[in-house]
């Protein structure tokens, strides 16, 4: 029979659906388990991880629904060893085949322990933990908030604990889930709750020892953001000392238990009591000593002299008063010479002033007089000029200004002539 009959003839989807109709029946393709790294890691919209797993020789395409990505506790990133289990079967559209990943956990390390330091460095990043943001722990809280399982010992431990150190706080069980899903939510919303309703002075929030996966609840990131958003103040007691959760980074104060959380939130009354006693104790003592001060000076001042003898007091007095008048009186005395030397001296320098004033006054009054009585037109008729005046008292300064027959007057230094002109003769220039 030909090769090329009809019956050997298929297309590619029928290539495809019969490798993947193999690879489905084969049991080691239907469950591997592949170690790799991680390459050319997306997510999707849609919620579905695409990605490439490959070592020095090989790679293989993979990918993950949404509805087993839901279940990663932490988050895949390029580069990152992780053992990833599935099945392998071909893809006909393409006729690539991939690994379909239901699950993915990171090589050497558990996921959880990878998704802790994960969001521990990315709340870090975000300032969750810093310092400045820590609330101060009130000294005597009046009304504490426990946001923990009411039938847990940790409780138990609590309530024991607050009771026999400071009976006198108010203690509210706000009761939650500490472990399982949903548990998160729940302390979250507890913690939020007494916010909201301003419920407690202090809140502790925790649970007693367990695995890590027991614990994970506190490790959730809403719980961490529900204590940084608290204005309340937290403590976080969560498992043993050597445990270590996100809650106690976020918190403002980590205890190493519940019990120890329950020591540190309240005073010990007997220590209180103590303290007061011993203050009690200082209190009385210094006032004793202040009355004994207080006798011992009411002693010397019944033994004074102003007591033993009053009317020595207004002696001494009197005298002091004669020394100061005498004082004072001499005082005045030495004052008035003082300023009457002074007038006087003012006095002299103000004659002089004034005399020495006049002086320079009289003589520039001389040289300007002088200089007026050098300017004076009677001056220059004394020395034989004459002036020449019509009879409105005009000035002839020249022989233009008047005609023949004209009347006019002559000034000399000691009368005026009347005069007619007869004729008038100009000069030659």
């Amino acid at each position: 029979m030909s090769l090329t009959g009809e019956r050997n003839i298929l297309t590619p989807s029928q290539v495809g659906q019969y490798l993947k109709g193999l690879m489905d029946r084969d049991r080691l393709l239907s469950g591997l388990l592949v170690r790799g790294e991680l390459s050319n890691y997306k997510r999707y919209p849609s919620g579905h991880h695409y990605f490439t797993l490959k070592d020095g020789e090989g790679a293989l395409r993979c990918v993950m629904f949404r509805g087993d990505a839901a279940s990663l506790r932490f988050q895949p990133r390029n580069g990152m060893q992780v053992i990833a289990a599935g099945r392998v079967t071909v893809f006909p559209r393409d006729g690539q085949y991939q690994l379909y990943c239901v699950r993915m956990t990171p090589d050497g390390a558990g996921d959880l322990a990878v998704a802790f330091e994960q969001l521990k460095n990315r709340l870090l990043e975000e300032g969750l933990f810093a310092p400045e943001h820590k609330k101060p722990i009130p000294r005597v809280p009046g009304t504490i908030a426990l946001v923990t399982s009411p039938a847990g010992a940790a409780v138990r431990d609590m309530l024991r604990i607050l009771g026999a150190r400071w009976p006198m706080a108010q203690v509210k069980v706000l009761p939650v889930r500490v472990q399982g899903e949903g548990a998160a939510e729940e302390i979250a919303a507890a913690i939020r709750w007494a916010n909201l309703h301003r419920s407690a002075d202090l809140i502790i929030t925790g649970r007693g020892g367990g695995s890590m996966e027991d614990l994970w609840a506190f490790n959730e990131e809403a719980v961490a953001r529900a204590i940084y958003d608290s204005e309340i103040p937290v403590i976080s007691a969560v498992g043993h000392e050597p445990d270590v959760t996100i809650a106690d980074f976020a918190a403002d104060l980590r205890a190493a238990t519940p019990s120890n959380a329950a020591e540190l939130a309240v005073p010990d009354q007997n220590e209180v009591y103590a303290s007061l006693l011993g203050l009690g104790q200082r209190l009385e003592q210094a006032a004793r000593q202040r009355l004994l001060r207080e006798r011992q000076g009411l002693e010397r001042l019944a033994g004074s002299r102003v007591m033993t003898g009053p009317e020595a007091y207004f002696q001494d007095r009197r005298v002091a008063l004669d020394f100061l008048s005498s004082r004072m009186c001499g005082g005045m005395e030495r004052l008035l010479v003082r300023q009457r030397n002074r007038a006087e001296g003012l006095d002299k320098d103000l004659r002089r002033g004034l005399e020495k004033c006049a002086a320079g006054k009289r003589q520039r009054f001389s040289r300007l007089a002088a200089a007026l009585d050098a300017l004076s037109p009677l001056k220059v008729l004394g020395r034989g000029y004459a002036i020449a005046q019509k009879g409105d008292g005009g000035v002839i300064s020249s022989v233009r200004s008047v005609q023949s027959g004209e009347r006019f007057s002559l000034r000399l230094s000691d009368g005026s002539l009347k005069c007619i002109v007869e004729e008038t003769e100009r000069e030659g220039y």
